[in-house]
């Protein structure tokens, strides 16, 4: 695929809305959650995704899974996780025949490409560092033998929001290590009740597999070919150094919006804009764009930047979330050198 082919680009939106068709086969509703997991994957990220019990999620991202014929593992992080219950272990083997012993790697459950983590936040810091190393370095070592993952290899972590009793809330640093936190709400009226009727008559659906992992491999290569305009990155720079309040305010930010002066203790880091720009260039191409605009970063804006606001105690007092603070920056935060650059884009794109 490549980007001066405006049919791979409607080639790849079909299957993407196969995609889509696919996993409402079996779950309803949560087409934002399910475009921002699908986002994630698309731009090799990792996503961690917080809501209540029976929301679906673990339904959801093994579904998913299934959808883009990936191996699935799922692993119930508890108090007493080892990271060896992870990332797998050495075992003493006897050949039967010689007598001799050696030692056999047995892999853990991380040897898969999509991992659900499920509730990491009940796991010590130890047994989290593990995967969040294997995340970032897509390998794991034991007994100083590195092990690759597979390829593609995502990690899809889930918390529960409003238990936090017997919980290892992760650290902003490795909260940073996700691209996406994805919030899961309570369906609507509607969708409740089709999820109820669904149940009660309640047969074998299965879902079809519509993407392969070379298939993956060749949308994260589009996504990375995308060209995105000076002024795109510029605006995307803005969100993200205007929170970061300990520091001196850029010449192109005469203003820090006041949500963020008030309501933010530490800020975001150059992660977050690398993110932000990515995630746009995924954003275009589902949306049918050539180009990536300032709108496709707004898109991304909370997914991306929510984990990585550490609020302040004033934000407690007032219950203000990290999303407000990010509404009120899209909303004060203006958008320079439109129009003649995308044009200028767009004939490049073009030829």
């Amino acid at each position: 695929m490549t980007t001066s082919s405006p049919q791979h680009m409607e080639q790849f939106q079909a299957i993407y809305r196969r995609v889509k068709d696919e996993v409402h086969r079996i779950i309803v509703g949560q087409d934002e959650v399910v475009d921002q997991m699908l986002t994630a994957i698309f731009c090799r990220g990792h996503a961690v995704v917080v809501g209540v019990p029976g929301l679906a999620k673990t339904l959801l991202i093994s579904t998913i899974a299934r959808t883009l014929s990936l191996s699935f593992s799922r692993v119930q992080f508890t108090p007493d996780l080892m990271p060896a219950d992870i990332t797998g272990t050495e075992m003493i083997q006897e050949d039967k025949a010689t007598g001799q012993r050696s030692l056999r790697f047995v892999r853990g459950p991380i040897f898969a490409n999509v991992i659900l983590a499920d509730e990491i936040n009940r796991t010590p810091p130890k047994t989290q560092a593990a995967l969040l190393e294997a995340m970032q370095e897509r390998h794991v070592t034991v007994s100083g033998q590195p092990h690759e993952l597979p390829n593609p290899f995502f990690v899809l972590a889930t918390q529960n929001p409003i238990e936090q009793e017997g919980t290892y809330p992760l650290p902003e640093a490795q909260l940073d290590r996700f691209m996406f936190q994805i919030h899961i709400g309570y369906p609507t009226e509607t969708e409740e009740m089709e999820i109820v009727r669904r149940s009660a008559t309640k047969g074998g659906v299965a879902v079809n597999k519509v993407l392969s992992a070379e298939d993956i491999a060749q949308v994260q290569g589009l996504v990375a070919q995308i060209p995105v305009a000076d002024h795109v990155i510029r605006y995307a720079l803005r969100l993200v150094r205007a929170t970061r309040v300990n520091e001196p305010l850029d010449a192109t930010l005469p203003k820090r919006p006041d949500m963020v002066r008030n309501y933010v203790a530490w800020g975001a880091g150059p992660r977050a804009s690398e993110f932000l720009i990515l995630a746009a260039k995924a954003r275009s191409i589902l949306t049918g764009s050539p180009i990536v605009t300032p709108e496709h970063v707004r898109a991304v804006a909370k997914p991306v930047l929510r984990h990585r606001l550490m609020t302040n105690f004033n934000a407690e007092a007032d219950q203000v979330r990290p999303d407000a603070i990010v509404d009120s920056m899209l909303a004060e935060i203006p958008v320079e050198g439109t129009g003649a650059a995308d044009r200028r884009l767009m004939e490049t794109v073009v030829r």
